[in-house]
């Protein structure tokens, strides 16, 4: 396997082993570590961006009336945080580990086109940019919501054009992040490397990567014809014209519950019997499906016509979702992270400070948005900076819960994921994981700035080099 990874024997090899340093590194960066590192500090940056609105839209609902903020301005706080944390932090957060494992789990040297990595990267710095710069254009921030219904997207001053502008790029940088991986994954995979003996996260990226080129340019039509409603005098959302403001949001709700459940008891049926132990990552792939089934049902309860009636846009609504996001995105990315950074970084990350953060992160999350059901079902509205006394204990409530929830993510950083970045911490071994198996934990620790240059042979399972 030496002879695959590690060249430092062979004099006319230096130059490639060698990592490049200073800013060129990472303005340049065209190797599938750094660039897969540059997404995930995008999206940490992104994801404390996206919480300081949250926390600002928590600290107004801290009791009734109007404490911090005008309503307008609260409007404008939901529309960006959403955003942001959709498009800012959970989507370049999946790529980043996409370009990380990838090669490493399929045998590959790296990215099929590396430049194009490259660029589809630094798109999303002035698209980020461009959307937390909103709160200083005239009029302020997009207030229509994160999901941009018409009639209010037609209502908005010039800043909805620069997030229209700027989820144009994002798309096109999803796109091409999209086709990388696609053609990575068919035309790179190490032989003997079958779909059929591909990892699955590798499998669930393939088809993410099919799903996005297929739903990005809708999207990008979507807000498109938005743009032309609002400054070409065409009438797509607008009833005045002809048009229907109910056609942007068409979606079957009900048949997602389907796979959903599908794959949960898929996931507990892969646990059934199994001789478990309970470190991080496992602590966070439980708590998400205990977290992410609670979204599915709110979900179920969501869909059925009779009760939405009373349910629609109020707070039942924002738990429901949030269970769903939170659970389905970022729990999964931090049991991600646990797994895998002792192969990023080197060295193992500190256990019972992963598991403080767990226990944190799941209560404050709870904290926060359980009480949020109980609002919705008395009648609160959802978008509301004020509201009536009746209110009051639970919200109380889900700020402080939020407030934790936030904190948690700042504990993550400094007492987590700094130390592993500084290389401190207890050497982590090749395979630091008990009966882990797959082509990235048979790279040493941390994985080599280069490997698999010449494709490895493999086992007859795909996931041992033996050669």
């Amino acid at each position: 396997m030496s002879a695959v990874l590690d060249h430092h024997d062979h004099a006319h090899d230096d130059h490639h082993d060698h990592a490049p340093s200073g800013w060129r590194r990472w303005v340049y960066a065209t190797n599938h570590k750094d660039i897969g590192t540059l997404y995930l500090l995008f999206s940490f940056t992104m994801l404390i961006a996206g919480g300081i609105l949250a926390l600002l839209i928590r600290a107004e609902l801290f009791q009734p009336g109007l404490q911090l903020v005008n309503p307008e301005l609260f409007n404008q706080l939901t529309t960006m945080h959403g955003l942001i944390m959709v498009f800012g932090a959970i989507m370049p957060g999946f790529v980043g580990f996409a370009n990380w494992m990838i090669p490493l789990q399929i045998g590959a040297a790296d990215m099929a086109f590396a430049r194009m990595n490259n660029f589809s990267f630094w798109l999303m710095i002035p698209a980020g940019l461009t959307l937390m710069g909103s709160f200083f254009m005239p009029g302020g921030a997009p207030a229509a919501g994160w999901t941009l219904y018409a009639p209010l997207t037609l209502q908005m001053g010039p800043s909805m054009d620069a997030g229209i502008f700027a989820l144009h790029v994002l798309g096109a940088s999803s796109i091409m992040g999209s086709i990388n991986i696609i053609v990575t994954i068919l035309n790179m995979r190490a032989p003997g490397m079958t779909l059929m003996k591909m990892p699955m996260f590798s499998w669930t990226w393939l088809i993410t990567a099919y799903l996005l080129i297929a739903v990005m340019p809708v999207l990008a039509g979507a807000i498109t014809m938005t743009l032309t409603d609002r400054h070409f005098g065409t009438s797509f959302f607008n009833p005045a014209g002809g048009g229907d403001p109910v056609m942007y949001q068409h979606i079957a709700t009900m048949l997602i519950a389907v796979p959903t459940a599908v794959k949960i008891f898929n996931w507990i049926a892969t646990m059934w019997q199994g001789s478990m132990t309970f470190e991080t990552p496992m602590l966070f792939a439980v708590g998400f499906i205990f977290v992410f089934t609670m979204g599915g049902f709110t979900g179920l309860i969501l869909a059925m016509a009779p009760i939405d009636i009373q349910l629609q846009d109020t707070y039942y609504v924002v738990a429901h979702f949030h269970y769903v996001l939170v659970a389905g995105s970022l729990y999964a990315m931090f049991a991600g992270y646990y797994y895998w950074s002792p192969k990023w970084t080197g060295v193992m990350y500190n256990e019972t400070r992963g598991k403080i953060h767990f226990w944190w992160s799941l209560i404050a999350f709870n904290v926060t948005f359980f009480p949020m059901h109980f609002l919705g079902l008395a009648g609160m509205p959802r978008r509301y900076a004020d509201y009536p006394m009746q209110f009051a204990d639970f919200n109380a409530l889900a700020s402080i819960g939020g407030f934790a929830f936030g904190l948690a993510q700042v504990y993550f950083f400094f007492f987590i994921v700094l130390p592993c970045m500084m290389g401190k911490g207890e050497k982590a071994p090749q395979s630091p994981w008990e009966g882990a198996e797959g082509l990235e934990w048979e790279v040493p620790s941390p994985a080599p700035f280069h490997t698999f240059e010449t494709p490895p042979r493999l086992n007859a399972a795909a996931n041992k080099v033996i050669g």
